[in-house]
């Protein structure tokens, strides 16, 4: 396949797996430029060469725009739209391929009409490239803390049947410390700046969970409404779960069997719940596995990308980000 035809693949493999946590990529003064050229790379390309289609775009604008962080919220509905199905396709480059070896001192193609920002590109591509493998690495390890998590909810059931009620009170506060450790090491993973911000897999996984707390219909048939009857409950603002004892000895005293009831419930649903997120064809397995193709596709690739557009400068990741990058490489070396 022709470098064309390979960024041309890129562009759509980057288009199924979203944006990039660009702000948590670049930690120097250099990471605004950084910051901007992954803002909104397939929109701003899409925008361009629907534009090129009308006959008010050329070669040059399109490269100059891809990491201009231009472009709008609906340049891929139009793009989609407008039959351009293979976008980069429709850049001329004289046909000239050079190799490595004929790109200048600095890293760029100087027989491209803008070798300049066909180097921005390729600087987007390889920060692109390094924040898709931390993100592989942080949505891992939350699919494992998502199944601890489903035990958990199976535990809690397992230690409150027939137990006394010194038991069930220890039992609720392990699972909210559980719950709590949960919350602590992935809820400021989605927020602004976290390495896994707008990624709908996480987002969902926290949502979910923390729904399943709330769910008041847990005992319902009992006369009890949720866990917030038995004092447990979850901040609003914090997300972190806490019991109040006295609550939970009342409910114990007054209406024991419905207590127990709810506990089940919550134990079942909340387990099934999390299954559901790591279970093969949803929300976790399913960014994992584009994440994986992206990733797979650039490493193959990256060569031919080089050699038409420029080295790129390498990237300079943020502390968390080279963590993550780190555990990663760990990973695909096991």
């Amino acid at each position: 396949m022709s470098p064309i035809g390979i960024a041309s693949t890129v562009f759509k493999l980057i288009s199924s797996v979203g944006g990039s946590s660009s702000d948590t990529s670049s930690s120097s003064a250099g990471s605004a430029s950084s910051q901007s050229a992954q803002g909104d790379f397939s929109s701003s390309l899409a925008l361009r060469l629907a534009s090129m289609k009308a006959g008010s775009g050329n070669a040059v604008d399109v490269l100059g725009n891809l990491t201009s962080g231009k472009g709008s919220s609906n340049a891929l509905d139009f793009f989609s739209t407008s039959g351009l199905a293979d976008p980069i396709s429709l850049i001329s480059l004289n046909g000239k391929r050079p190799g490595l070896a004929g790109l200048s001192e600095l890293g760029r193609n100087l027989s491209l009409f803008d070798p300049e920002s066909a180097y921005r590109m390729m600087t987007n591509i390889n920060n692109r490239d390094v924040n898709y493998k931390a993100q592989f690495s942080e949505l891992t390890g939350m699919g494992g803390a998502v199944s601890e998590m489903q035990k958990a909810g199976q535990d809690l059931v397992a230690a409150t049947t027939g137990s006394d009620n010194a038991s069930i009170t220890s039992a609720l506060q392990a699972f909210a410390t559980k719950y709590n450790e949960w919350v602590g090491r992935y809820d400021g993973t989605v927020q602004n700046g976290g390495l896994l911000a707008g990624t709908q897999a996480a987002e969902v996984a926290l949502y979910e969970l923390r729904q399943s707390i709330d769910n008041g219909f847990n005992g319902a048939m009992n006369g009890v409404h949720g866990l917030r009857d038995l004092g447990f409950t979850v901040d609003p603002l914090t997300h972190v779960a806490s019991v109040d004892t006295t609550k939970l000895d009342a409910i114990l005293a007054h209406n024991r069997d419905g207590a127990l009831a709810a506990i089940n419930e919550f134990g079942q649903n909340f387990s099934k719940s999390a299954e559901l997120l790591v279970s093969a064809n949803n929300f976790i397995p399913n960014r994992l596995a584009n994440l994986d193709r992206v990733i797979d596709y650039i490493s193959d690739n990256k060569g031919a990308l080089q050699a038409e557009f420029g080295l790129g400068d390498a990237p300079r990741p943020s502390a968390i980000v080279a963590r993550a990058l780190a555990a990663y490489n760990q990973m695909s070396r096991a």
